[in-house]
């Protein structure tokens, strides 16, 4: 039996939406690229990209558990010689939440060219609100990141 591979007129692409209110940071994104990535779906092909669009709401009261908002470090290079930009994650939730959000996600899909195509098709609000209503995004139950107790 020949090994299935998908073509592109297979994949059809939902859009599902997730509310990260009191959502543990890593826990959603990896929930999150798993998703992007299509791993959800039967016709997965790690050589492909078949996941899903993901729209992320509330990125702004997300947490980070034990005291890694005040550790943990966001690096930042911007390309010239001794252009590397260090911030706490604390400052960084509070200025560009949007951005602490993506970064969890990209760490955890592909490198190259597939990793990038999966990347657009993420999209993250620091408010309630998201100007995607009218493609119908389906709620996404994210089951294993766990809510924190704060």
């Amino acid at each position: 039996m020949r090994t299935y591979s998908p073509k592109p007129s297979d994949i059809q692409r939902a859009w599902h939406v997730v509310d990260a209110e009191g959502l543990v940071l890593g826990r959603l994104a990896s929930e999150v690229a798993r998703v992007l990535r299509g791993k959800h779906k039967p016709i997965f092909a790690p050589h492909l990209d078949t996941g899903d669009h993901v729209i992320i709401v509330n990125a702004s009261k997300i947490v980070l558990t034990s005291d890694k908002a005040s550790k943990k470090l966001a690096y930042h290079h911007s390309g010239y010689p001794g252009g590397l930009r260090t911030t706490i994650y604390t400052d960084l939730l509070a200025t560009k939440p949007e951005e602490a959000v993506r970064k969890a996600v990209k760490g955890m899909l592909p490198k190259g060219t597939l990793g990038r195509a999966m990347i657009k098709k993420l999209k993250v609000y620091a408010g309630p609100t998201h100007p995607h209503a009218a493609q119908g995004p389906q709620p996404l139950e994210v089951a294993h990141a766990r809510r924190a107790t704060v």
